[in-house]
């Protein structure tokens, strides 16, 4: 898909709902569109809208392997609630192993390329597998959650991963979400609570301070410029 095609699907959906857009694209790809969730407050948004469309999709998230218990308790009850299957993606066994042996069990904090090793072996990896044949993703982005998401589109074309991504949530800010997850009784973190507003790996993520934006707590120990693990990567 070329970039004028892009352009017109964003001319098109920039005054719809998150869920008509998730019609649109449902009804548009098929067997061939994936939902990505992390099991963040976005994600679970995203969830109780395509739970509501009936339609058929893919779920899938990645399981690090350094998760929050929160998060493993939150995927249970998601599914139940929901009646939605979500298929887990893991990194390969061996990759991980060699990772830790030559570099030790923490060893994003020493440097970013360390990180950038970590992310791109536990993530983008798995992520490559998850997407194999699907021409379209769904994400939970939105524009708010940080200064790395400003530029970002509702409809995108992923250039690294060769298919088309979409974000219906891409305007809503806080307070639209919390508030519509609040009305509709949907599952939460509920790390959440406790000023973790954006939830991944456990030795990655700390508590936000006020006035922080969403994903100030990711790798907090690096410049806001480079918190970004390369799943989102253009």
């Amino acid at each position: 898909m070329d970039s004028e095609q892009i352009n017109i699907l964003n001319q098109k959906f920039r005054n719809s709902s998150a869920l008509e857009i998730l019609a649109y694209f449902l009804n548009s790809y098929k067997n061939s569109i994936a939902f990505a969730t992390s099991l963040g407050a976005e994600d679970q948004v995203i969830l109780q809208l395509l739970s509501k469309l009936k339609l058929d999709i893919k779920i899938f998230t990645l399981d690090t392997g350094r998760m929050f218990p929160e998060t493993y308790d939150l995927m249970d009850k998601s599914q139940s609630r929901f009646k939605i299957p979500i298929e887990i993606y893991f990194p390969d066994a061996s990759e991980v192993e060699n990772m830790v042996k030559e570099k030790g069990v923490n060893l994003f904090y020493d440097s970013i390329e360390n990180r950038k090793l970590c992310c791109n072996i536990r993530k983008i990896r798995p992520l490559k597998r998850a997407l194999t044949g699907i021409d379209a993703w769904i994400t939970g982005m939105r524009r708010s959650q940080s200064p790395t998401r400003t530029d970002i589109n509702i409809v995108e074309w992923d250039e690294l991963n060769g298919l088309i991504k979409v974000n219906p949530l891409l305007n809503w800010g806080d307070t639209e979400m919390w508030d519509y997850i609040k009305a509709n009784n949907i599952p939460y973190n509920p790390l959440h609570d406790q000023g973790f507003l954006s939830i991944g790996c456990q030795p990655c993520t700390r508590a936000v301070m006020e006035g922080e934006d969403s994903r100030a707590g990711r790798w907090w120990w690096e410049q806001p410029e480079t918190r970004e693990c390369g799943l989102h990567q253009k």
